[in-house]
């Protein structure tokens, strides 16, 4: 292991450690994690850099992580992360906050033209011209003692984020850009993104597009409860009950446990467990009247003339991307275009910084203000007299 590492693994180097990052303006941060037995994710590894210091922090051995945690309320000191939301989502799931204010390196660089979600390795390849090893990829970060080539492999993640971050806050601040990622970095610190919604969990099931109205209020009910299952067993989802096997619930709605039983994919030793409530759930949804029963948005379809609209509409948001330096799909992606010709108006794409490079223009084009012509340079917007 490289001397500049540090190896946190009790409550005094933490509290040291802390102490001597408190004056950093900015703090890069990554996490090592596992979900696959289990609801929460569990944390096995935290990576945190400064200017002048790298340190991996072994939560296993750690009673708490309050010092690290009062760093990252802190509002004074910017969280640099890349691909952001697994690694607030473990601090507000574990520790009951999200840090806060961030910086998003993945978000950024498609600011800067380099692509929509981006790879962290192409990044560093592409910014800094280093390869990272990906020999670890694949490393049970449970076990321990980690050896110098994982923990060394660990530490690469903020090592190399330092010298991204730095030049993508060059790039940005010459530009005038930096304050244009402010909504999208707020918008990964909001606690309500991270908190789970039995409610809404029915939202997220493979394959509801196939049911009917009266069929989704059977889905509702049992995805509900399947999320509060897993929530308070801390199982993943599929452990109490597979996607499909909620599908088929919902569809064919058994009203006895033999019948239960011969639902494909639905374990004998849930059906003991579960299985009345499992019905219970299916007579609930039964007696629900019509009118609350949910409904799929709907999902209009679009008019020949409007698709050729959305045509239009593509190559002109492709050349001001391209005027402007940016990946298209950073500021808008043919969906969000779709909406803004069937009539929606609450878009990202009509907000902030993108409404401001982009949106205003569409609209003038879809409202008949303006329209697109061809000169030299391409794709250009006439306004109409």
């Amino acid at each position: 292991m490289s001397d500049d590492i540090l190896w946190i693994d009790n409550d005094e180097a933490l509290t040291r450690l802390c102490a001597r990052l408190g004056a950093s303006p900015w703090l890069c941060l990554d996490t090592e994690f596992l979900r696959e037995r289990t609801y929460r994710p569990q944390l096995c590894l935290i990576q945190i850099a400064s200017a002048d210091t790298i340190a991996c922090i072994d939560p296993l051995a750690l009673e708490s992580l309050e010092p690290l945690n009062a760093l990252l309320r802190n509002p004074d000191i910017t969280k640099v992360l890349h691909s952001a939301s697994q690694d607030l989502e473990i601090f507000a799931i574990r520790e009951g906050f999200v840090p806060a204010p961030v910086f998003d390196t993945q978000i950024a660089a498609a600011l800067m033209g380099l692509g929509d979600q981006i790879g962290y390795g192409r990044l560093v390849e592409e910014m800094l011209g280093a390869r990272l090893d990906k020999a670890h990829s694949r490393t049970d970060w449970t076990r321990r003692p980690l050896s110098r080539d994982q923990i060394e492999y660990a530490a690469d993640d903020v090592r190399w984020l330092r010298e991204v971050y730095l030049k993508q806050r060059e790039w940005l601040e010459q530009r005038g850009r930096l304050d244009w990622l402010q909504q999208d970095f707020e918008a990964l610190t909001d606690p309500a993104r991270y908190r789970p919604d039995p409610e809404q969990a029915w939202l997220r099931v493979k394959g509801l597009q196939r049911l009917r109205p009266a069929q989704l209020a059977a889905l509702r009910l049992l995805a509900a409860w399947r999320e509060e299952e897993a929530v308070a067993s801390d199982r993943p989802r599929r452990w109490i009950l597979k996607d499909e096997v909620l599908i088929d619930l919902a569809r064919r709605r058994p009203k006895t446990l033999a019948e239960l039983s011969d639902i494909r994919g639905l374990e004998p030793r849930t059906v003991e467990r579960h299985g009345k409530t499992l019905l219970r759930l299916l007579a609930e949804a039964a007696n629900l009247p019509r009118d609350q029963w949910p409904v799929l948005p709907e999902r209009r379809r679009l008019q020949p003339r409007q698709e050729a609209v959305i045509d239009l509409l593509m190559a002109s948001l492709r050349q001001s991307a391209l005027e402007a330096e940016i990946s298209p799909q950073a500021i808008a992606g043919r969906r969000d275009l779709e909406r803004l010709v069937l009539g929606e108006r609450d878009l990202p794409l009509l907000r902030g910084w993108r409404r401001e490079l982009v949106g205003e223009r569409m609209l003038d084009l879809i409202e008949g203000r303006s329209a697109l012509g061809i000169d030299e340079q391409g794709l250009v917007v006439v306004p109409r007299g």
